[in-house]
C-alpha cells in the first residue's frame, strides 16, 4: 500500500518536500492555511500533487502516515497537537530531504551570521571545484534540489525552527556560531528551550564528525557532543581550532596550520564567520590557496551591512537582516562614524540593555520605524539627543537624510522582525534601497 505524506505549508520548503515525496513514489497532499502562489500551484499541477489553500482539512491530513511541516508553523497549534495525539510523525523538510542524499553535509546555525557563513563556505567549495548545493534557510529548497539531483556536498543554513523538526538528520560538520535571545516567543520565552533547539544540530553526530563552535560565546561553549569539537575564538589562542593573532586568522587542524591575512568582509562578527567557513573547508581538505582567494573575492550578503549609496557624503547601510538585538550590536560595532540608526518592527521579547553603551558612543539619532515603538523610545530616551518616529520606510529615509551630516552614516538595522509594515526582511531592505535612491 502506498505511503501517504501530508505537507503543511506551500512555501519553498513545503513545495520542495511535496515534489521530492512524489518522485519517491508517495501519495502526496499539500495544505496551506493561506494562499498558495500561482508559481507554486504550477509546480504542484505539473507534478500531479493534490493541494488545498486557505484551510487545513483535518480529516485528510490525519490519514497521512507522516507529516512534513513548514518551519514557520508552530508546534503548539491545535492541528499539530492532534497529529501528536494520533502518533502521526511530524518532521521538517530538512529531515525528509536528508533521507535521499548521499552528500557530505555541513549544517550551520546560530542566532546571527548563518547566511554569511553558509554562502561563504559554499563559495569556497565551489571555487575548489566541488559539486556543492547551498540551501536551507536561504531561499533555496533542500528537498526540491535533491529531487532534481544529488550532490557531493551540501551546505545548509538551519534555523532553530528547522532543527525542531529533525529526528535522524546528521551532518558531517556542524557549525554553531553564537546563541543570543531570539525567537523566544516561540519557546515560551525560555532561553533554555531555544538553546536546546540550537544544540539539536549535533545530537546525531558521531565521533567521526566535526563540531565547530564559538569558544568566546558562553552559551555555545556549553554544548556537548560526540563529534570532534573544534573551537574558534577572537580572544584566545587554540591548540587546535581557529583564532585571531594580530589581524591574521590562524586555522589549525590535524597538525596543519594556515594563516589568512585579507578578508573581504569587515567587522568582528565576520571574522568569526570567515573562521568557521575556513575551518569547515579545511575539514574537506580544500587547498589553502583556494580558501585565501575565496576570502578575498567573496561578495557580501544582500541586506547584511550592505552599502547602498553615499548621498552628499552620507553613507546609507542596509542591515535589514538584523532581526534581533545581537545582530544590531554587531552592526553598530562595525560602524566607524557617527550613526543615524533606523530601528524597530515586531519585538520578539527584546532586551535593549546590551545596546546602551554602543548607542551612547556611536548613535546621534534614532528613527523608530514600526507600528509600536514605545519600548524602543523608553529604552533609549536620554541616551541619544534625538528620537523620532516614522510610519513608512520613505518617511524614515527622508528623516534620516535630514538628521545626518556629511561624513556620517545612516544604518537600517532594525533589531526586530519586519511583519508589521513589510512582508519580510528582504522586502524591508528593498524598500530602504528604493527610498535611498530617490534622495
Amino acid at each position: 500500500m502506498t505511503k501517504v505524506i501530508a505537507v503543511l505549508g506551500a512555501g519553498i520548503s513545503g513545495v520542495g518536500a511535496a515534489v521530492l515525496a512524489k518522485k519517491k513514489g508517495f501519495d502526496v497532499f499539500i495544505s496551506d492555511k493561506g494562499k498558495i502562489t500561482d508559481d507554486s500551484k504550477t509546480v504542484l499541477l505539473n507534478n500531479d500533487i493534490d493541494w488545498e489553500e486557505y484551510t487545513h482539512t483535518l480529516e485528510k491530513i490525519i490519514k497521512a502516515d507522516e507529516v512534513i511541516k513548514s518551519p514557520g508553523i508552530s508546534d503548539k497549534i491545535e492541528l499539530i497537537q492532534k497529529l501528536n495525539l494520533n502518533n502521526i510523525p511530524v518532521i521538517s523538510e530538512v529531515e525528509f530531504a536528508f533521507r535521499y542524499t548521499k552528500a557530505k553535509i555541513v549544517a550551520v546555525t546560530g542566532s546571527n551570521g548563518k547566511t554569511t557563513t553558509t554562502l561563504l563556505l559554499g563559495h569556497i567549495l565551489k571555487n575548489a571545484g566541488y559539486d556543492v548545493l547551498v540551501a536551507g534557510n536561504i531561499g533555496v529548497g533542500f528537498a526540491l534540489s535533491v529531487a532534481e539531483k544529488d550532490y557531493d556536498y551540501v551546505v545548509l543554513e538551519l534555523s532553530s525552527f528547522q532543527l525542531d523538526g529533525i529526528q535522524d538528520f546528521r551532518s558531517d560538520v556542524a557549525i554553531i556560531l553564537n546563541i543570543t535571545n531570539d525567537h523566544l516567543e516561540r519557546y515560551d520565552y525560555k532561553l533554555e528551550n531555544y538553546i536546546a533547539s540550537k544544540f539539536r544540530i549535533t545530537e546525531n553526530q558521531t565521533a567521526t564528525d566535526f563540531l565547530i563552535y564559538n569558544a568566546d560565546d558562553k552559551l555555545s561553549n556549553t554544548i556537548k557532543s560526540k563529534a570532534k569539537k573544534i573551537p574558534i575564538s577572537l580572544i584566545n589562542e587554540q591548540k587546535e581550532g581557529g583564532y585571531l593573532n594580530n589581524k591574521e586568522l590562524i586555522i589549525k587542524l590535524n597538525n596543519k596550520t594556515m594563516t589568512i591575512q585579507e578578508l573581504a568582509l569587515q567587522g568582528k562578527h565576520n571574522i568569526f564567520n570567515s573562521m568557521a567557513a575556513a575551518m569547515a573547508a579545511r575539514v574537506f581538505e580544500v587547498k589553502d590557496s583556494v580558501i585565501r582567494q575565496s576570502m578575498i573575492d567573496f561578495q557580501s550578503v544582500e541586506h547584511r551591512l550592505e552599502h547602498v549609496l553615499t548621498v552628499h557624503g552620507i553613507d546609507f547601510i542596509n542591515d535589514s537582516k538584523a532581526t534581533n538585538v545581537n545582530a544590531s550590536w554587531f552592526a553598530l560595532e562595525s560602524m566607524q562614524k557617527d550613526v543615524v540608526w533606523i530601528a524597530g518592527g515586531v519585538d520578539k521579547g527584546n532586551d535593549y540593555s546590551e545596546l546602551y553603551e554602543m548607542v551612547t558612543n556611536k548613535v546621534k539619532a534614532i528613527i523608530c520605524l514600526g507600528e509600536n515603538n514605545q519600548k524602543i523610545i523608553n529604552s533609549f530616551q536620554g541616551k541619544v539627543d534625538t528620537i523620532v518616529q516614522a510610519s513608512s520606510m520613505h518617511e524614515a529615509v527622508n528623516q534620516s537624510f535630514s538628521l545626518a551630516n556629511k561624513g556620517e552614516a545612516v544604518l537600517l538595522s532594525p533589531a526586530c522582525a519586519s511583519f508589521d509594515l513589510f512582508e519580510n526582511y528582504e522586502d524591508r531592505g528593498f524598500k530602504f534601497k528604493k527610498s535611498v535612491r530617490t534622495l
